[in-house]
């Protein structure tokens, strides 16, 4: 099975800590790597993960606070460095190219390379991204700004094809293009060969959702249904509640009622507040609700 794996890169909140960088990660979709959030200190986390940065080509960001996008102009500046000379391709809510450009234009206006924001609306769920290996769809967020998170759906492979019965039946190599998309063969002397008995189904597409930074919100429900693998933010604890109303922020409680209502298959929680030494308690506060729940932590790499 080809790759299909979430690297933390960053799960803290805002006040960057000794335990948790400011919010990043890495998907790895059949070693195409996507970026989500940006936070101060990302470039130094994904050297750390060992993963290749020209593998890079889109970054999303799900809203413009500090903690989820100031480390993207050390970054882009890092990858003229290393001689980058495809285009970036930032996906994000409005307002970021009028705070990245100049810093874009003073520090990096002679690497070889572009970068090209493209803006998002944050108020409804859409496509924003495509290729022949995965859809990046959005998921309105409840915050105090404009925020979105992503939805990354694998796109379903071929059937695969049995090689012995292919010899069997003597199938034309030009024949083999249509048996994988699902028609059957008929042999010169007129049978049917069904495609069931010429195929075996393909490993099942996969799916993760991205939500943080947001306030407890039904209404993403139907868009991460039945999704592999949700992370979720975890701000506060139950007992700080009225605080993460206030802020626009879950508790861990409410994330994962949204994983259990969701019918998701794994809860990762994430954006922990700098206020809890021990994030195990905002695991077991999940796991009452949710026991396939897993903590985010910096290197953390969970495959799907």
């Amino acid at each position: 099975m080809e790759k299909f794996e979430i690297d933390i890169l960053g799960c803290g909140s805002a006040t960057p800590t000794t335990r948790h960088n400011p919010s990043s990660q890495i998907i790895n979709v059949r070693d195409k790597l996507f970026m989500i959030d940006c936070g101060e200190g990302t470039q130094l986390q994904l050297r750390r993960s060992k993963l290749r940065f020209g593998r890079l080509t889109q970054i999303f960001i799900s809203h413009l606070h500090g903690d989820h996008c100031f480390g993207l102009i050390g970054l882009i500046s890092t990858l003229g460095l290393l001689g980058r000379t495809g285009d970036l391709v930032i996906h994000s809510v409005a307002g970021l190219e009028e705070i990245l450009r100049p810093g874009i234009d003073f520090f990096c206006k002679d690497h070889p390379f572009q970068v090209r924001i493209q803006t998002f609306n944050p108020q409804k769920s859409e496509i924003i991204y495509e290729d022949r290996s995965v859809t990046v769809q959005t998921i309105p967020l409840k915050h105090r700004v404009p925020c979105a998170g992503f939805l990354f759906r694998e796109k379903q492979k071929e059937a695969h094809l049995i090689t012995d019965l292919i010899k069997f039946y003597n199938i034309p190599v030009k024949e083999l293009a249509k048996i994988k998309q699902g028609a059957d063969f008929i042999t010169a002397e007129g049978n049917v060969i069904p495609n069931a008995r010429l195929t075996a189904p393909a490993e099942p597409a996969r799916s993760y959702a991205y939500c943080s930074d947001t306030a407890y919100n039904e209404k993403i429900i139907p868009v991460i249904e039945g999704v592999d693998m949700l992370y979720h933010e975890a701000t506060f604890t139950n007992s700080d509640a009225v605080r993460a109303r206030q802020t626009g922020h879950s508790t861990a409680h409410q994330a994962a009622e949204i994983a259990k209502r969701a019918n998701v298959k794994k809860l990762m929680l994430g954006h922990f507040s700098a206020r809890y030494p021990d994030n195990q308690v905002l695991l077991s506060e999940a796991k009452e609700i949710f026991g396939n729940t897993i903590l985010a932590n910096e290197g953390l790499r969970e495959k799907l």
